[in-house]
């Protein structure tokens, strides 16, 4: 017996699409939600749950998915969300496929309460004097623009020089936000990098090429660090913090890249798994709705390297 269709709480008010796969949904909720003493109704970072009933195929219910948003939290306009369709779901009922359907003016469900602790004020904290560097597969850039946007909403001379936003993706089309974080960085100092995986497609893309994760192979970090001002080795939990938003892959490579610089994961079991103490500080986030580690923890041929570099890593930082 299929679930109970869900009630229609919300208008799906403009629809922007960036590419046939790509595109920014705005959402307007009937009830508008509840604010702090700032204006603000969320934590940027945080997430929201949006669903639709199959109206085609009823016998297949609704479906409901969690998604990142992109809006600044003072924004009073619509919700907006930065979605990918996914062409070979999982699922036989995809969230994508429905909502590709849609068009402006059409309803909608979206879980009017904001969720999830990937904020910079429940990992590093508000106040971290460090780098922040945000890394983002696709539309993983979602939580980060928010966290941008926000700071420029409630100051429009914010100092972003802390924060650096690397984003991949396949195309030069697929770096939605790139020209308004162009803005961000012409006028608050934002360090942002987009990089593309098929260069050999984008005749016109003259920027960084690969895989986002590929910025921190260790023949390309020594660039990255010379962008941001630090000495060749500064890279080190001492003058950053790493969040990453996107695929498995991505956060995978980039732990196991950063780790030989003895950033340590705030993963619970890959933690225990590197034999980390519970009192040595995380300064590598991630956001993931899996609960299976993006390494495979019961691999010693995996584990054991990677437990030797980060403990000789903590050393050498301790000393």
């Amino acid at each position: 017996m299929p679930p109970k269709p869900l009630v229609y709480n919300g208008t799906l008010v403009e629809r922007i699409d960036l590419t046939d796969a790509l595109s920014l949904f705005r959402i307007q909720p009937d009830d508008p939600p509840k604010r702090d003493e700032q204006g603000a109704w969320f934590t940027p970072g945080q997430y929201c749950v949006i669903g639709l009933n199959n109206e085609e195929k009823p016998e297949l219910g609704s479906v409901r998915r969690s998604m990142s948003i992109a809006s600044a939290p003072e924004h009073t306009g619509p919700i907006e969300f930065y979605i990918r369709f996914v062409a070979k779901p999982e699922s036989e009922n995809p969230l994508t496929h429905l909502l590709w359907k849609r068009q402006a003016g059409q309803r909608i469900y979206m879980r009017p309460v904001a969720a999830g602790v990937f904020t910079l004020k429940d990992t590093v904290g508000l106040d971290d004097p460090r780098y922040k560097i945000l890394v983002a597969a696709g539309t993983g850039s979602a939580p980060f623009v928010s966290m941008a946007r926000s700071a420029v909403h409630r100051d429009p001379k914010a100092d972003l020089s802390k924060l650096v936003i690397l984003h991949g993706a396949s195309y030069d089309a697929d770096l939605g936000y790139r020209d308004e974080l162009d803005g961000y960085v012409k006028n608050n100092g934002l360090h942002y990098y987009g990089t593309v995986s098929r260069p050999q497609q984008c005749p016109n893309w003259h920027g960084d090429t690969g895989r986002v994760e590929a910025f921190f192979e260790p023949a390309r970090l020594v660039d990255l660090e010379k962008r941001l001002g630090l000495g060749e080795g500064g890279l080190t939990p001492k003058t950053a913090a790493v969040l990453i938003c996107g695929l498995q892959g991505t956060i995978g490579s980039t732990l196991t890249s950063l780790i030989p610089r003895g950033f340590v994961p705030d993963f619970k079991r890959i933690r225990e798994a590197l034999g980390v103490a519970p009192e040595v500080p995380a300064s590598l986030f991630y956001e993931q709705y899996d609960t299976e580690p993006v390494i495979d923890i019961k691999d010693p041929a995996v584990t054991e390297p990677l437990k030797a570099q980060l403990a000789d890593a903590l050393h050498k930082l301790a000393s």
